[in-house]
């Protein structure tokens, strides 16, 4: 279909230059313009059941959008959109108001790192960069007492463990607790509508349903509708860094790679000797027909960070109200401590991120094949190149470009002592036989071997 829009609210006009940057460089695929076309492409096809990115993007080859800047205010006009994003002709709200956030974040993001590139060369700057992007996205709200649940979990799940997802969103609306997802589907989209339901129960008018996304998996995990305030950062690892700063907690559901990912990447964190006695509450949950998810997950964190690593989160089985109540019960710590401390709520600054841990990854063959997977490595490193793993799993698993490369050059290699390699293996297998790697009902390719 073809529409023109506007925004509401917000981003209203853009400047001269602006505007030029995003037509100058339109036939560009490494552009603002691309990216822009990309996450707005993703926005417009949220709802289906497709995790295929290369072939959302292929399907609609000829989507396209004109950025006007007139007199009045600025103006996209788009064409050939996917029809299942308008109602009787006319765009639903959430995706009008979620593509203009996407374009807010995506100029924003460039403009900043373009003028303080010097500053990535330090932790802190990566750190107040974050920072930058959640102040200009407004999602920093300094007078609000700690309540945000970050809630990571797949998209791949089944209806047994997103209706437990549901529930336990449920419990933490009760407690008058916000939520903040990937943004997608399944164990992302769970939490948010029971939430909903929740906050209505008590009266809670402005709830938020906070989805965090980047660009490179927004097309496999198209924000769900109820996401009320979309964030686009730049890389995974800003992405990261925006869960664990803003997050008062986080909850994991069950998932594949990438969840793997997310847990690896706030281990490694909190391993970190400066961390330590840093209250962070981290709760595995699940319905029992997931518990042998966790077990895997368990004895995988065990074998290659120990036992430190395990003491560091709860797992609770079967039982979303006791979930909801401990993940409460640890936000209040949270507060305690930052009031003591006279901490900020709504970032966490105290939080010791190595820069190890901010640096892209660039999911190469080559970068793969020379990760430095090593049990002798101090554990919060082991940890960071674990992470790296993963990332280039879910890479070649659904980024386009990444897709395209193992398409070209075969799997990945990726290889580790004879201390990690098994407990690896192990793990993946258990993903795939799970079949958490891809939506129900697809086939899964490996795209990666353990050598």
């Amino acid at each position: 279909m073809d529409t023109s829009i506007s925004p509401r609210r917000s981003l209203e006009i853009l400047s001269q230059r602006e505007v030029e940057s995003l037509r100058a460089t339109s036939q560009d695929e490494n552009s603002h313009y691309a990216l822009f076309r990309q996450c707005a492409l993703a926005i417009l096809h949220s709802g289906t059941a497709n995790d295929d990115a290369k072939t959302m993007l292929e399907t609609y080859h000829d989507f396209d959008i004109d950025i006007l800047q007139q007199d009045r205010g600025l103006r996209l006009n788009l064409k050939n959109a996917p029809a299942d994003a308008f109602v009787d002709g006319e765009m639903i709200a959430s995706s009008r108001e979620m593509i203009f956030s996407a374009l807010r974040d995506i100029l924003y993001w460039q403009g900043v790192r373009d003028r303080s590139r010097e500053e990535f060369e330090t932790s802190a700057g990566i750190t107040d960069y974050v920072f930058q992007l959640l102040r200009n996205a407004r999602a920093l709200h300094a007078g609000e007492w700690p309540r945000l649940v970050v809630c990571w979990g797949g998209h791949s799940i089944d209806q047994v463990e997103y209706d437990y997802c549901k529930d336990v969103g449920h419990e933490l609306g009760l407690r008058k607790l916000d939520i903040c997802t990937g943004c997608g589907p399944g164990a992302m989209k769970g939490p948010m509508k029971g939430a909903t339901i929740a906050h209505s129960k008590q009266r809670i008018s402005h709830g938020r349903y906070l989805g965090i996304t980047e660009p490179g998996i927004i097309a496999a995990e198209a924000p769900n509708p109820i996401v009320n305030e979309l964030i686009i950062l730049p890389d995974i690892e800003k992405r990261l860094e925006a869960f664990v700063r803003m997050g008062h907690g986080i909850i994991v559901f069950p998932g594949g790679a990438g969840t793997a990912e997310e847990v690896l990447y706030l281990l490694g964190i909190l391993l970190h000797p400066d961390n330590n006695g840093l209250p962070f509450p981290l709760i595995f949950t699940g319905p029992p027909s997931s518990e042998s998810y966790f077990v895997h997950l368990h004895e995988f964190i065990g074998q290659t960070l120990g036992i430190e690593a395990q003491q560091k989160y709860r797992i609770i089985i079967g039982n979303s109200q006791q979930a909801a109540r401990e993940m409460a019960r640890g936000v209040q710590e949270v507060r305690e401590f930052r009031i003591r401390q006279n901490d900020a709520f709504y970032f966490n600054w105290a939080l010791r991120i190595e820069h190890e841990f901010q640096q892209p990854f660039a999911a190469t063959h080559e970068n793969m094949a020379n990760l430095s997977l090593d049990s002798k490595l101090p554990k919060h490193v082991l940890a960071a190149n674990l992470r790296r793993a993963f990332s280039g799993i879910v890479a070649g698993n659904v980024k386009p470009h990444w897709v395209c490369e193992i398409e070209k050059h075969g799997p990945y290699q990726i290889r580790g002592d004879a201390h990690i390699k098994p407990a690896l293996d192990r793990l993946l297998q258990a993903f795939i036989d799970q079949k958490r790697m891809k939506l129900p009902g697809s086939q899964y390719i490996p795209c990666y071997e353990i050598v």
